[in-house]
Parts: structure tokens; C-alpha cells; sequence
């Protein structure tokens, strides 16, 4: 039997098998309220047959989001026009009943920024953009403006903004939360040396620069009930000498597994221009390998994993638990279907498609027999 398509539980909540479709970022929201565009986006995910759908990053506060057309949940407008698309989702698309989940996410000093089909540069107020903070008053390139660096009273309106979209996503009927500490965003830069460099508690050391992506975990694991998974997407390895590291990151993963995290999502980089990252297939596979190893979270890897049987390996190794894949789900919103066929698996599809399974993989799809003649 295929690794791949073995169940796995986050807790009390079970997955079908162990494809995780990793969020990707759709810019295609107003003042961050879902969009048709999610409608047939989300929809597309939810017939793939995955394990697992995190739905994009969304923002905990308007000045939180990456670009200003990224989906929030900061308001009752963001709230109602989210749960009408997840609604349908659940009722037309989800036929395998895939657990749906949502990345809770602010930005920091990367917001502000413009979609990147129109170059990604760091917008000013005059361009449509706003000020941005951050750890520290270091901006991410050297000719961008550099951030407002917080204060304590910042750092906590912060914490309360996660806490009240978590308590929205749970509302909508979401089933797994992530928090989004990767990428070079708000939570990554207070972990990285390479963007905090504050002198108080938030700063210096790294259990102090653990401490406010900590308070955001326990502020949220604490506010929702146990049967919620809360976990946290990482960036393992910032690739920058002096950065963070995959022994620090560790370090992290000790203190989430003791709060109740219920997995790590494993990617690395994003808090530099100065990042050297060795690209190939599967390059960030051994940073997952050593969490799992050392932490003991349920792990999930991601990274240039495109192939059914490159990834069925990384199971094989136990170098993760899961599977994610983004760009691929883009290009090929069918891929957990293909991967099913070629490992001889089956999956769980909407009956309006039983009929379009090949005569030649007449066990593919879990039911189609009924609706033959």
C-alpha cells in the first residue's frame, strides 16, 4: 500500500492520506474579503482528493496584509465573505470531505508590497501602500523605507489580532489552524537575528526572540478548543550566515511540541536579499528530516517535490509525515488523482466526475462503479 495515500491524524482531526496542499497566495481580494476568484480557486483544491487544504495566507489586520489585495479576516465584512465561499466549498467541492484549514499571517516590514505580476516593489502611502513594522527599524532592502519598530503595546494589539481571527476561522467552521512563521514575515522576523535586533525582551537572545512568536502560539492555542489543530509553518534555515539556523529552529520546535503544537510545515529562507539557497529537487526535504527527528511533531515537507514517487520516497525514508505541494497544485490541480493512478491508490471524487475515470484504471475512483451502465 502506498504511503502516500495512508491516513494520518493532526490530532483528532484524520487525513484521508498525506498530500497537503501548502498555501499560495492569490492576491485577488477587496480590503480582504474573499472573491469569486477564491470561489473557483478554493473549489479547484477541494476536488484534487489531497489529505489537506491550507488555504492561502490571510491577514490578521489590514496593515498585516503582503499586498493590498491579499484575503483578511479582520472584520465582519472579511469574516461573511469568507465563510459564503467556504460554505460552498464544503456543500459542491469538497466530495472526499478534506479537512480545510487557514494560515493566520501578518506581514511586517514585507508589507506594503505590490502583487507580484507588477513587480512585488514596497509600495509608499502615495502608491496605495501604508506604513509598515516590524522587530526592529531595519528594512528588508536597502533602498526600501524602513519599518516603525514596534512597541510593547504594538506587539500585543498584534497577538489580539491573531487571537480574533483564529476565533473568526473557527466560526467559518475552518478545521486546522496554522500560524505562519516562515517566509520573512512578522513571526520570522522576531526569530531572525537577521531583522531583530532589539535590546529588550523581545530581543538579543534566542529564547527572547522566540518570545513573540511564542505568546502568539499560546494566545491562540489558548483560545480555541482542543480539537482544533494549531500548528505553525517555519523557515527552517534563513541561508544567511549569522541568521537562523536549522539548531535555533530546533530549539523553537522544542518549545511549540511543549505548548501543544499539533505539526510543523518545514520551508526555509525569505528574511534576506543575502539568502544562498542550494535549489534542487527536494532541498528543503533534510531540514523536515531533522525537525521530525528531533522535535517529533507530525512534520510536513515542501520544497521542488513535484514527482508521486519522489514524494512517496520522503515518506519511505521517514524523513516527514506529509507531503505539500503549491506551485504543482497550481499547474496541475489534478495531481493527487495522477499520483493515485501511477501508486496503484485510490481517491474519493465529486460523482458528477466518476465517468471520466480511464477504462484502464477502472479502480481509481472510490464509487464509480455505481454509475456505470
Amino acid at each position: 500500500m502506498s504511503l502516500l495515500f495512508s491516513p494520518i491524524a493532526l490530532g483528532p482531526v484524520r487525513l484521508k492520506n498525506r498530500i497537503v496542499i501548502a498555501p499560495m497566495c492569490q492576491y485577488s481580494a477587496d480590503n480582504g474579503n474573499a472573491s469569486d476568484w477564491h470561489l473557483m480557486q478554493f473549489g479547484q483544491m477541494a476536488m484534487s482528493s489531497a489529505g489537506l487544504f491550507i488555504i492561502e495566507a490571510t491577514a490578521v489586520s489590514a496593515d498585516g496584509r503582503i499586498t493590498p489585495h491579499d484575503l483578511g479576516l479582520w472584520s465582519d465584512e472579511n469574516e461573511a465573505a469568507l465563510a459564503k465561499v467556504i460554505a460552498s466549498v464544503q456543500r459542491w467541492a469538497n466530495a472526499s470531505k478534506m479537512p480545510l484549514a487557514i494560515q493566520l499571517a501578518h506581514a511586517g516590514r514585507k508589507a506594503s508590497s505590490e502583487v507580484p505580476w507588477r513587480g512585488g516593489q514596497l509600495m509608499s502611502p502615495s502608491e496605495g501602500g501604508w506604513e509598515t513594522m516590524a522587530p526592529s527599524a531595519l528594512a528588508q532592502w536597502p533602498h526600501e523605507a524602513p519599518p516603525k519598530a514596534m512597541t510593547l503595546a504594538d506587539i500585543q494589539r498584534v497577538k489580539n489580532d491573531f487571537v480574533q481571527a483564529a476565533l473568526r476561522a473557527r466560526r467559518i467552521g475552518f478545521d486546522v489552524i496554522e500560524l505562519h512563521a516562515a517566509h520573512g514575515y512578522l513571526m520570522h522576523q522576531f526569530l531572525s537575528p537577521l531583522a531583530n535586533q532589539r535590546t529588550d525582551a523581545y530581543g538579543g537572545s534566542l529564547q527572547n526572540r522566540m518570545r513573540f512568536p511564542l505568546e502568539v502560539f499560546d494566545a491562540v492555542r489558548a483560545a480555541l478548543p482542543e480539537s482544533l489543530p494549531v500548528g505553525v509553518r517555519l523557515s527552517a534555515t534563513d541561508w544567511v550566515e549569522g541568521g537562523l539556523d536549522l539548531a535555533q529552529t530546533t530549539e523553537f520546535g522544542w518549545a511549540l511540541k511543549a505548548r501543544g503544537a499539533s505539526f510543523l510545515h518545514v520551508s526555509s529562507a525569505g528574511v534576506s536579499p543575502l539568502q544562498k539557497i542550494p535549489l534542487g529537487p527536494g532541498y528543503q526535504v533534510d531540514l523536515a528530516a531533522h525537525l521530525k527527528r528531533e522535535v517529533g511533531l507530525p512534520t510536513i515537507a515542501v520544497g521542488l517535490l513535484t514527482e508521486p514517487q519522489q514524494a512517496e520516497d520522503v515518506l519511505a525514508k521517514g524523513e516527514a509525515d506529509m507531503v505539500a505541494l503549491a506551485r504543482g497544485m497550481l499547474y496541475d490541480p489534478r495531481w493527487p488523482w495522477h499520483a493515485a493512478a501511477e501508486m496503484g491508490a485510490q481517491v474519493e471524487v465529486p460523482p458528477q466526475y466518476w465517468r471520466s475515470q480511464p477504462r484502464h484504471l477502472k479502480d481509481l475512483f472510490a464509487g464509480a462503479s455505481l454509475g456505470q451502465r
